[in-house]
């Protein structure tokens, strides 16, 4: 990095170079020499020192924008309750519930006594009164103390409310120590058990605890059994999983009868089950996997007897049930199923949670999700209800539910426009209890804003949904951050963020593009942007991009794309097939370099990725079709647009080299004078920083980018 001095007062800071040392790939016949593969090795001295370069060339670049960034800091933490307390959730004697307080980056775990057995209200808790019989459970601060980062892995409470297990990770490696501690005494005990995956499951016992350990790709391969008071060497290995496609969990039913292990691929399940009372016994398989069908099992009691709702997408009177269906069967023969929910082509089944009394079904239909509360009754199920909102765009998801008995329904909604909300429902009276709401400080009115649903056409007639909100009093065409993933058949779903007021409020249209390769629209929606249909995820954001354009919402010079991991493999696609769209482009720990990356099963998840890109070491014409839009094999000799690009040093699920590369060649190779800046987390992974204060500088510092891009400061 050069340095030189301006005829004014300022520093004009020339950007990195990256040198190039030619490595070879061959696959297929096809020879690719790439020049910036040596930056793989963050053990050497000189990719650490171009990546700090990068750093400070970004900082240098940026700093004129920190007035702006302070201001919008402050902006979020002024409209934030800093000190608040959660909404108590009961399980079995007392109430827990998480506390937040101002200047600590950290929540903090608590619970209260209930007042009796019949005490499912909730108690109104006030951060200016003393709580009686408080007692803090784990404050993350004084874990976090010394370290530059932490997260909580496991935070998981006995059956009897005796015994804590957790479990913390400092590098952001995700990789986990667990630690127990007696909550009647406070005590830390001996047990310790490091290299653990997130997560803890107790058995009935209170004795037993079943925990994951990962292989050397970071992937969940093995569950453990541990006994308190043990050395770790005495562990009993219950189940492992050498199928390098199947990523394995492991969890409790709601009931606590039994303990179930799921592994999956991402076409492909299977679980597995013991009584929770014989924690020692062999896990037994409910059925047996077969590529291609993915299944869930929920232990429910109907009309008296022990069931599984089991819900997949099985071949149903000779069609495949793409979007699932939901079925009954014994729990001695679950392969005896009775189709309880047939298979509709506008109607995703996603989750069924099973309570003593009362079936909550998950689903979604029309780019939304939906609830619906289905009564259990002395011969079986009772008539659905489905929770209604008047709102044209909403998120809805159940809460915390952990007790099998409870008169009760804990869940929460919210809009762009909503702040979050959290309601107990009723069962025996329907009524809706409105139970806290995010608060938002200052001066926000919701009135004051809008959403709603717009469509672009894609270039193969299919009508794309795009969501949409803004201030009431914008006059467009106006700046607009574009949002899109397109993944994992997963769904972004219009949400509330305090945050992104500071966006709205200087006149900033937010859109969201629910592209193919995400659940939205149902499984197909998902099928038809995965593998070699892959490429439609990246021309319908494109379509999207220019649907806002031609209807005069925007203008490409005030349009910014913005999209994170799996999103980010979007945001390099689509800076190479349209960047004339787009002023710029923030992308997050993005998957730029797939191809090198897919082709290496030794790299950290890559195996089990080969279902959701294709193999393209077996595969010539998958090799061909991801070479064909790799973000970094596709850069040209073009004017791109802007780029943010945000990794982080100890992400494992995308290497920092990905952007690294991708951000280096794109510099060597494009024309114009556009800025492309790289900020490397050297102390965080896949997440980002840890702690609210850090992660909301880190939004100060993108949003800041973003608004300066779009023109709109």
């Amino acid at each position: 990095m050069a340095v030189e001095p301006d005829t004014e007062t300022t520093t004009v800071v020339t950007p990195p170079v990256a040198k190039t040392v030619p490595t070879e790939r061959v696959h297929h016949g096809d020879v690719v020499i790439d020049q910036y593969e040596w930056l793989r090795d963050k053990d050497d001295a000189e990719v650490i020192a171009y990546l700090e370069a990068e750093n400070a060339y970004t900082e240098a670049q940026t700093e004129h924008l920190k007035p702006l960034q302070d201001k919008i800091f402050n902006e979020i933490k002024s409209r934030t309750k800093e000190t608040d307390l959660s909404v108590p959730t009961r399980m079995g004697e007392f109430w827990y519930y998480a506390r937040s307080f101002e200047g600590k980056q950290y929540g903090v775990s608590c619970r209260c006594p209930i007042d009796g057995p019949d005490d499912w209200n909730p108690p109104v808790l006030s951060v200016d009164a003393d709580i009686p019989g408080e007692q803090i459970l784990l404050d993350s601060n004084e874990l976090a103390e010394g370290h530059d980062f932490f997260a909580l892995g496991a935070f998981s409470i006995s059956h009897d409310g005796t015994l804590l297990a957790y479990s913390t990770d400092v590098k952001g490696d995700e990789r986990y120590t667990m630690r127990f501690k007696d909550l009647r005494t406070g005590e830390l005990l001996p047990d310790e058990i490091t290299g653990t995956a997130p997560g803890a499951t107790w058995a009935i016992d209170h004795q037993h605890v079943f925990y994951l350990t990962v292989d050397e790709s970071w992937r969940p391969d093995t569950v453990w059994r541990h006994k308190l008071g043990t050395e770790r060497t005495a562990d009993t290995q219950v189940f492992h999983e050498p199928d390098e496609r199947y990523w394995v969990g492991v969890g409790s039913t709601r009931s606590e009868k039994y303990l179930m292990i799921w592994l999956g691929s991402k076409i492909t399940t299977e679980g597995w089950m013991l009584e929770s009372s014989n924690p020692e016994g062999e896990f037994r398989v409910i059925l047996p996997r077969r590529e291609g069908v993915e299944y869930s099992a929920e232990h429910a009691v109907i009309a008296g007897e022990d069931r599984f709702l089991i819900m997949h997408n099985d071949v149903v009177d000779g069609v495949k049930a793409e979007n699932f269906v939901l079925a009954e069967a014994p729990i001695d023969n679950p392969s005896e199923m009775n189709i309880l929910i047939g298979h509709h082509d506008d109607v995703r089944l996603e989750d069924v949670d099973a309570f003593s009394d009362h079936l909550v079904l998950s689903y979604r239909r029309e780019a939304l999700p939906r609830l619906a509360i289905w009564p259990l009754t002395e011969t079986g199920y009772g008539e659905r209800s489905e929770l209604d909102f008047d709102l044209e765009l909403f998120t809805v998801g159940g809460g915390s539910n952990p007790e099998w008995v409870q008169p009760t329904l804990r869940f929460g909604m919210g809009s762009f426009i909503t702040p979050a909300r959290v309601f107990d429902y009723v069962l025996a009276t329907g009524e809706m209890l409105l139970r806290k709401e995010q608060p938002v400080l200052g001066e926000f009115d919701p009135g004051e804003y809008e959403q709603h649903r717009a469509w672009a056409t894609a270039a193969d007639g299919t009508q794309i949904p795009i969501s949409i909100t803004k201030r009431k009093d914008i006059t467009e065409p106006a700046p607009l951050l574009l949002y899109g993933y397109g993944s994992y058949e997963s769904s972004t779903d219009p949400s509330f963020s305090v945050a992104r007021l500071s966006l709205l409020d200087r006149g900033m249209i937010f859109a969201v593009a629910h592209v193919r390769g995400g659940g939205e629209m149902g499984r197909l929606w998902y099928e038809n942007g995965k593998t070699l249909t892959k490429k439609n995820t990246f021309t319908d954001f494109v379509d999207c991009a220019r649907h806002l354009v031609d209807t005069g919402v925007t203008t490409p010079q005030q349009m910014v794309a913005d999209g994170g991991s799996a999103g980010g493999l979007l945001m390099g696609a689509v800076a190479n097939l349209a960047p004339e769209l787009f002023a710029g482009i923030d992308a997050n720990v993005p998957f730029v370099d797939p191809l090198t990356s897919i082709l290496d099963p030794s790299l950290p998840l890559t195996v089990i990725e080969w279902d959701e890109w294709g193999n393209p070491l077996a595969d010539k014409e998958v090799y061909e079709y991801m070479k064909s839009y790799s973000p970094y094999e596709n850069v040209e000799a073009k004017d791109y647009p802007a780029i943010l690009a945000i990794t982080s040093i100890n992400d494992t699920r995308v290497l920092y080299v990905e952007p690294a590369k991708w951000v280096a060649r794109l510099r060597a190779t494009k024309t114009g004078d556009s800025q492309l800046l790289l900020k490397t987390e050297m102390s965080a992974g896949h997440g980002g920083v840890s702690g609210r204060y850090a992660k909301w500088k880190e939004v100060a510092f993108e949003f800041a980018w973003i608004l300066s891009t779009a023109g709109a400061v």
